[in-house]
C-alpha cells in the first residue's frame, strides 16, 4: 500500500485562553491555506482509498477539507493519531493493508517520527512537517516492516500544485 501522511492545517496558537488543547481549531487563514494545499493534493495523489484522521478538531477540519477535494471520501476518525505510540498507529493502519492508498492526518510530531521509522532514519527531525505539509510513502508490507519514501512536499508546493499562491 501507499501511506498519504499529512499534518493538519495552521491552528489556533497552543495556550489560547479560553481554548483547550484538544479543541484547537484551524484559523480562517489556516483553512484557506490548506483549501489550496488540498487542491494540490487532488492533482498529484489520487483520491485515497481510506482517509483516517486524528480526532483532533484541528485535524479532523483539514481531513474534511482534503475529502472535500477529493470528491466521494469520508474520514474516519483514529484515536491513535493523536500522540499514539508508533505501534498504536501501526495497528489502526495496518487494518487497511489490503488497500492501495491510505491517507492519514495527524500531528507534529507524530507525523514526522512515523515517517522517520517508516524510512528507517533515527532522526525525526530529518522529516519535520510544515503545517499542512504531506509525505507519501510506499510501504510493501506491514507498517512495522518499514517502506520508501516517494515525496515529501511542504504546503507551499502543495498550494502552487493547487493553483494558489506559494
Amino acid at each position: 500500500m501507499r501511506l498519504l501522511i499529512v499534518r493538519h492545517g495552521i491552528a489556533v496558537a497552543h495556550g489560547t485562553p479560553k481554548v483547550p488543547e484538544d479543541e484547537r481549531p484551524l484559523t480562517s487563514r489556516g483553512i484557506e491555506r490548506f483549501r489550496a494545499a488540498a487542491r494540490g493534493l487532488a492533482r498529484i495523489c489520487r483520491r485515497p482509498d481510506v482517509l483516517l484522521t486524528s480526532p483532533l478538531v484541528r485535524a479532523r477540519q483539514t481531513a474534511d477539507i482534503a475529502a472535500k477535494a477529493w470528491g466521494k471520501i469520508e474520514p474516519v476518525e483514529e484515536r491513535a493519531l493523536a500522540g499514539g505510540t508508533f505501534d498504536q498507529m501501526a495497528a489502526a493502519v495496518d487494518k487497511y493493508g489490503d488497500q492501495r492508498l491510505v491517507a492519514l492526518f495527524g500531528h507534529e510530531p507524530d507525523v514526522s517520527g512515523l515517517v522517520a521509522r517508516l524510512v528507517g532514519s533515527s532522526s525525526s527531525e530529518r522529516f519535520t512537517f510544515k503545517k499542512g505539509g504531506a509525505a507519501l510513502v510506499d510501504v510493501p508490507g506491514k507498517m512495522a516492516g518499514g517502506g520508501a519514501l516517494v515525496w515529501y512536499l511542504p504546503p507551499r508546493i502543495l498550494r502552487a500544485a493547487g493553483g494558489g499562491k506559494a
